[in-house]
């Protein structure tokens, strides 16, 4: 039933919602950044809701239309609504352990990247540099790498993410990004010693045919311990985090320099919780080759992105999350797969990224004449609804995790409240979250770029882990002691890695 105008403006403004979200700018404005927030997919991206064009493949053809249903009665489909109530959630979520107020930035970084994990990087770096130099000849100027010099090691390449710095050896230069406190706890000539053998893995077992065996197993127990140090809230999103190219790099840089970069033979996802930003789980995609088979072309195929919905929620089943997906992932067949599991989703609907399979064609048909703002038609099958809303142009959502009786608001700076089902409300509200976390945690991911793709997946991992940290951090005792910013974070972990700082929690 629609709640009282009051009541729902309470609970609007408890979500934080963007103004933008929505299409307020002006009639251009539908497009959305959920699924278009690296580079890659922002190329290719158009706007969230239907247009009025038809849109055209690369021969100029048009794509092929959803899956129509021949009788949408016999199919399930039916105008007729029913209340459903939301999935019932218990847990509270947050931090699993305590951390005391004396807690420093290098004790919740190592949450995640404990000393165990950092002396396998050493055993592995001194076992490659071992095997390198027995083939190539040997490194007079090779020592062993201790743990010390490690931390020093992975110190330095986070320094990149708060300087934001090209490269890293700018801090041994005389230039605006030298800093001399750093530079006198390693030489340059050590720290690239350490850069060229640099290991997580040294050597392919016979077993492992996966391209990512360099880093997996650190992957592997980062997941484990982001599972071990937090639990999250009912609502999360799955997307693609920010990891763009620095702009001031982009906007200085010669057209000849952009060429040479090379393209991420990747693509990462996560899942998120939406209530505090902690990124949940990781999924790395690898490029399978270039030409049609590659990343890019890859993208569009719903297919793919299903398999990365499954597998970035293999360990949700049974708990009733709320998961938000953009229309890349969105299908019916994929939420009623997850709703068997016990995962509710809530989704942004494309007729030209989703799968449609399954939906009624007349609610994916614009009608001739445009709707008033705020204006919506419904369809349900079991749990399922279809809602098709209009504002600035037409947004289809499916969903099975709000009732489609319940009603919400999109509140406008400039044109008040529009009217909207629930669904709608709650995913601009989470949509817009995601939104401020690339807008404030994005710009502190490593600037180092290195050539081999295992290597800029694990600093990208690393920028996750560390944004992470400072997350528990901010959720802590510690943070009421001293209330660092992001950047401030970022500063102590990279002195108290260096050995600058007295990191012990006695002090």
């Amino acid at each position: 039933m629609a709640e009282g105008g009051g009541a729902a403006r309470a609970r609007y403004e408890s979500l934080h919602i963007s103004d933008d979200v929505f299409g307020e700018s002006g009639p251009d404005s539908g497009g959305n950044p959920f699924y278009s927030t690296s580079a890659a997919s922002r190329s290719s991206s158009a706007a969230s809701s239907d247009d009025e064009r038809e849109p055209r493949d690369p021969q100029g053809r048009p794509p092929p239309p959803c899956e129509p249903e021949e009788d949408e009665a016999s199919a399930g489909w039916s105008a007729a609504l029913r209340d459903c109530p939301p999935p019932h959630f218990e847990d509270t979520g947050g931090p699993t352990r305590k951390m005391p107020p004396s807690a420093s930035a290098v004790d919740f970084f190592q949450l995640f990247v404990p000393d165990n994990v950092l002396k396998n990087m050493v055993v592995q770096t001194n076992m490659y540099a071992k095997k390198f130099q027995e083939r190539f000849g040997s490194d007079g100027a090779w020592v062993e790498v201790t743990l010390t010099e490690m931390k020093a090691f992975l110190g330095y390449m986070i320094s990149t993410s708060i300087s934001h710095c090209e490269s890293v050896l700018s801090i041994w230069s005389g230039g605006f990004y030298s800093n001399r406190s750093l530079a006198l706890v390693m030489s340059q000539a050590r720290f690239e010693k350490i850069l060229k053998y640099f290991h997580v893995v040294a050597f392919r077992s016979s077993q492992t045919t996966h391209g990512l065996y360099k880093v997996q197993p650190f992957l592997d127990s980062l997941q484990s311990s982001f599972d071990s140090a937090f639990r999250p809230s009912q609502t999360q999103v799955l997307h693609e985090p920010l990891i763009d190219e620095d702009p001031v790099f982009i906007a200085t840089c010669t057209e000849r320099e952009l060429r040479k970069r090379k393209k991420r033979k990747f693509s990462l996802w996560v899942r998120q919780c939406s209530s505090t930003g902690f990124i949940i789980q990781i999924y790395v995609h690898l490029k399978e080759g270039g030409g049609p088979d590659g990343l890019d072309a890859l993208k569009n195929k719903p297919q793919l992105h299903s398999m990365v919905a499954r597998s970035l929620c293999r360990n949700a089943a049974g708990k009733n999350y709320i998961i938000f997906t953009g229309p890349s992932i969105t299908s019916l067949t994929l939420f009623e797969e997850f709703e068997k599991q016990g995962i509710y989703c809530c989704g942004l609907l494309s007729a030209r990224k989703s799968d449609c399979t399954g939906l009624p064609l007349s609610m994916l048909t614009n009608p001739t004449t445009p709707p008033a703002r705020g204006q919506y038609q419904i369809k349900m099958k079991g749990n399922t609804s279809l809602i098709c809303w209009y504002n600035k142009g037409h947004f289809r959502f499916l969903t099975n995790a709000y009732s489609p009786v319940q009603q919400g608001v999109i509140i406008k700076r400039k044109s008040g409240e529009i009217p909207c089902p629930l669904a709608v409300e709650a995913f601009a509200a989470h949509l817009s979250y995601i939104c401020r976390y690339d807008d404030k945690y994005s710009k502190y991911f490593i600037s180092h770029k290195p050539n081999k793709t295992w290597q800029q997946v694990f600093w990208f991992a690393i920028s996750i882990a560390i944004n992470n940290a400072y997350i528990l951090y901010k959720m802590s005792d510690a943070y009421h002691v001293k209330r660092y910013s992001r950047a401030q974070f970022g500063e102590r972990l990279v002195r108290e890695l260096l050995g600058l700082e007295d990191a012990s929690p006695t002090h």
